[in-house]
């Protein structure tokens, strides 16, 4: 991790809770991921599509905007699937992951505002389960790590836990 962009994520997100709204868009047997750089011991991260939630704003709001600065697509929220809590120092986030729907907008690369020119953001991409599983599942979102099919992902119900102390 170079030390500008830790240093952003540092000061940006570290050392505060975090509520981040994050979406959840499979379509066939293919999931929508962002792609980050810099981010966890293999400094990149494939998660799920979100950000943090600001005060004033919905988290049906946060999500609809937090995709379309992500992934320039349109959606419609669903349900709420599962809540997940991550702990790994400095960076602590609580995330709501509902059910999303695209309905316009066509799929490019984003930013993340809050960053500025530190960008983490690299590449989104709606990937298939069966590349998925190849790969080091430390790379994905601690979401997909216990799962044998996609599908299963919108059948996580309740509280999930990643800490790392």
């Amino acid at each position: 991790m170079t030390n500008d962009i830790h240093t952003a994520i540092t000061n940006t997100f570290g050392n505060q809770l975090r509520l981040r709204i994050s979406g959840i868009c499979i379509i066939d047997d293919t999931i929508l991921l962002v792609k980050h750089h810099a981010l966890n011991q293999e400094g990149i991260l494939w998660a799920p599509p979100g950000g943090g939630m600001q005060f004033g704003e919905t988290a049906h709001e946060t999500l609809k905007r937090e995709f379309l600065e992500e992934t320039g697509l349109e959606i419609i929220v669903g349900e709420l699937l599962f809540v997940n809590e991550y702990l790994e120092a400095p960076l602590h986030a609580v995330e709501l992951f509902f059910k999303v729907t695209i309905t316009a907008g066509k799929l490019k690369t984003g930013f993340d505002p809050e960053l500025g020119t530190n960008q983490i953001i690299t590449q989104v991409d709606f990937m298939a389960w069966q590349e998925i599983q190849k790969n080091n599942k430390a790379i994905y979102h601690s979401c997909l790590h216990d799962l044998n099919q996609l599908n299963e992902l919108m059948n996580l119900k309740g509280f999930q836990q990643n800490i790392k102390r």
